[in-house]
């Protein structure tokens, strides 16, 4: 039901207007290319600050200013810190856990029987998880362990170390995984 309501100024349309409803005026030429630039310069900020922030995160970002080190007569000095050499060390007290994270059976009681005859007693052969580790791999997660994890991988034909506190919660003091690159030698 349409209702009638008293007429007003707003009905009252000038003669010489012909338009029906509101209009804009219309846009500049070339305005659409005006927000394709903003957008395009606020996506290259976020991409640079976003590179800027993974490289910071990872340690790869070096920046050498040239202001803030002084005057230019000072020279700076390099002070030598020699690198300390960490002796390897059989310690049997260790928990050690030897993983396979191959396909292949008896990987760990081969790499098991080669510690053992290394001086290592606390051995623990198990599966790992996955079958499709390609390098085999020592893992420790106190940092005193270092030594002995050097050990182990001198044992497995020199195995990368790495210090890590995923395997922490297993209660070994350190855990070998072990991948597709070991070659049995006791089978």
């Amino acid at each position: 039901m349409a209702q009638k309501f008293p007429t007003d100024r707003f009905d009252q349309i000038p003669e010489d207007l012909e338009r029906i409803g509101a209009h804009r005026a219309p846009r500049p030429r070339g305005y659409g290319w005006i927000w394709v630039a903003w957008c395009a310069v606020a996506a290259a900020v976020i991409v640079g600050v976003g590179a800027l922030g993974i490289f910071a995160i990872n340690g790869t970002l070096n920046v050498s200013l040239p202001f803030g080190h002084g005057t230019a007569s000072s020279s700076p000095t390099a002070t030598a810190t020699p690198t300390p050499t960490i002796t390897p060390v059989v310690n049997p007290a260790l928990n050690l856990i030897v993983l396979n994270g191959t396909d292949r059976a008896g990987l760990a009681a081969d790499a098991t029987a080669t510690l053992k005859s290394a001086g290592w007693q606390n051995i623990t052969p198990a599966n790992a998880s996955s079958t499709d580790i390609k390098r085999t791999t020592v893992y420790y997660s106190d940092g005193g362990n270092q030594a002995a994890a050097l050990a182990v991988s001198q044992e497995l034909a020199g195995a990368p170390i790495q210090q890590t506190q995923d395997f922490a919660a297993s209660g070994a003091d350190i855990t070998v995984v072990l991948g597709a690159d070991y070659t049995a030698t006791h089978q």
